[in-house]
């Protein structure tokens, strides 16, 4: 087969989809800019919101299905929410601080956290979530991903604070409720019972409610499923039904230790 053909065939084959790849590594840079401008004491916030609005219109005009000038409009909105979400993320950054032994300073959480990390990305992809602009929200949280370990869908509703340790293989779904003081760890899924696409408007993930404890490796499935407040889910736990409140959730499986004769 000759290069012309070859090339003529690889043509044919994409004719069925328009993507342009731009956005993929436009959304990252701007990701980048967007943590950097509002954590960053020496950032130049003039200067940096001049360049993130510049930049969000660019992704939009990729990632929009809207006219034009309501596009460009939504960057107005976009910049109207981040006092609030830089507000809850301060005090999610808090609650890592106090709840986590081997954290050394405030300053420590927001720059080497994946859990903090993790959030913030969370928290500003929803709120392009919120303006239906979900391509854009998914490579956010997409991005996030994949420097963290941790899936967070930007549709979920997080309430502030909340406590994401270690951060690596968490999975959280779109529907997901999840309600003030909730701490996770590692390895949790909080993840639909069964998937099939006509559930797609309907609640698929679980609600967890206020002062909930999940520890590493639970598994709670199912958009019916509610975690009573004030419950602990004990490591490695497999939840699909609901949890009265003040609930402690075990893994009965038992782990033997024998002694080794040495002959």
């Amino acid at each position: 087969m000759t290069k012309d053909l070859i090339i003529k065939n690889i043509s044919a084959l994409k004719n069925g989809f328009t993507i342009n790849y731009s956005i993929k590594t436009k959304t990252e840079a701007f990701t980048e800019l967007l943590f950097f401008s509002l954590f960053d004491t020496n950032a130049p916030l003039n200067k940096s919101i001049e360049e993130l609005e510049k930049q969000f219109k660019e992704i939009s005009a990729i990632a929009c299905k809207k006219p034009h000038a309501l596009c460009d409009s939504m960057w107005d909105k976009f910049f109207e929410s981040l006092p609030l979400v830089l507000e809850k993320l301060n005090q999610d950054a808090n609650y890592f601080l106090a709840n986590d032994p081997a954290s050394n300073s405030i300053e420590e959480v927001y720059l080497t956290y994946p859990g903090f990390y993790a959030i913030a990305i969370y928290r500003l992809s929803h709120e392009l979530y919120l303006l239906d602009l979900l391509l854009f929200s998914r490579l956010m949280s997409e991005y996030a991903h994949r420097i963290t370990g941790t899936d967070i869908h930007a549709g979920a509703t997080i309430a502030s604070p909340i406590f994401i340790d270690h951060a690596t293989g968490i999975v959280i779904g779109e529907t997901t409720v999840i309600e003030k003081n909730v701490k996770i760890y590692q390895g949790v899924t909080l993840g639909a019972l069964s998937v099939s696409k006509d559930m797609k408007n309907s609640k698929r993930h679980p609600t967890v409610e206020k002062n909930v404890c999940i520890y590493a490796n639970a598994t709670i499935l199912g958009g019916e499923t509610v975690i009573g407040k004030n419950s602990i889910i004990g490591g490695n736990s497999w939840v699909t039904k609901s949890i009265p409140a003040k609930s402690i959730v075990m893994n009965t499986t038992t782990t033997e230790v024998k002694i080794k004769e040495i002959k």
